[in-house]
């Protein structure tokens, strides 16, 4: 399962309102290979869904996720960072045995 914390609710929600994003869009998330930890989150808006699509709700917030990717990041929760060093969106992963100081790349 793939959550979403009460203020990435509030962020997501701000984000598809001001983009104007149809109904059916959800945030499609995943893992790809690269970064300085070995392995980088990606992250977007989506409206298709594709075959073998994992699909959690959380707080009214559909998440899309691959099943490759699931197997690294089931169990991640989506946060939102703000302040002065705010990043945005971020990935609270358990998986994650070390992240790099940027926060968008991990290792398992």
């Amino acid at each position: 399962m793939i959550t979403v914390s009460p203020s990435a609710k509030e962020y997501i929600d701000n984000l598809l309102t001001a983009q104007q994003a149809a109904p059916t869009t959800f945030v499609r998330v995943g893992v790809k290979s690269g970064g300085c930890s070995g392995l980088e989150y990606k992250m977007d808006f989506d409206t298709i869904e594709k075959e073998g699509d994992q699909i959690f709700e959380d707080k009214g917030i559909k998440v899309v996720v691959d099943m490759k990717s699931l197997l690294y990041l089931y169990g991640t929760e989506l946060d939102y960072s703000g302040g002065l060093n705010g990043k945005g969106l971020t990935f609270n992963n358990p998986n994650a045995s070390r992240t790099c100081s940027c926060g968008e790349s991990f290792a398992v």
